[in-house]
């Protein structure tokens, strides 16, 4: 019998990062834990990121994952806030890399495809498909299921993720 791997999914953010744990067996995905890392808005954005940074080491301290998905970030047409989701993308990134863990990125509508079959689909429906793939998630905000969601979807695709990262180190 093979042994689970244990997956964090990350949902990257300045205010509110979400995360998400699943152990995988085979094709066999179960709930462990979710929630998500906040930082202080009235703080300086140096402060905000070191306290994401300390959030997600503490979460991967606690919960011990082998593999961890990070969601791409999107262009919107805010370009500060783009600028700023993608320091805390970059912590959400530094973090699992410095503790020696496998990290693989994945585009948000590859997301929603992998857990509800449509790319284009609402937060809604991505957290009621979470509660249908892992019915012992209770998920506390949209964060932490979409976090949940990109598990679910490194679940579906490690193999080809790990192998093309694997490639990319030699």
């Amino acid at each position: 019998m093979a042994k689970a791997i244990r997956i964090l999914g990350i949902d990257p953010g300045l205010r509110r990062t979400g995360w998400g744990v699943v152990d995988v067996e085979g094709t066999r995905l179960t709930y462990y834990a979710s929630g998500i890392v906040t930082s202080d808005g009235n703080r300086p954005l140096a402060e905000r990121l070191a306290a994401l940074y300390d959030g997600i080491v503490a979460v991967i301290a606690d919960h011990r994952p082998a593999e961890v998905a990070v969601e791409e970030t999107f262009v919107n047409t805010n370009a500060a806030a783009t600028l700023k989701l993608g320091q805390a993308r970059g912590i959400a990134l530094l973090a699992p890399a410095r503790a020696g863990l496998v990290v693989a990125e994945y585009a948000p509508n590859q997301v929603k495809k992998a857990v509800v079959g449509a790319g284009h689909a609402g937060k809604d429906q991505i957290a009621m498909m979470v509660k249908v793939l892992l019915p012992k998630a209770a998920p506390q905000s949209a964060d932490a299921a979409d976090a949940l969601a990109l598990a679910i979807c490194h679940a579906h695709h490690r193999g080809q993720s790990v192998d093309r990262l694997a490639k990319a180190a030699s």
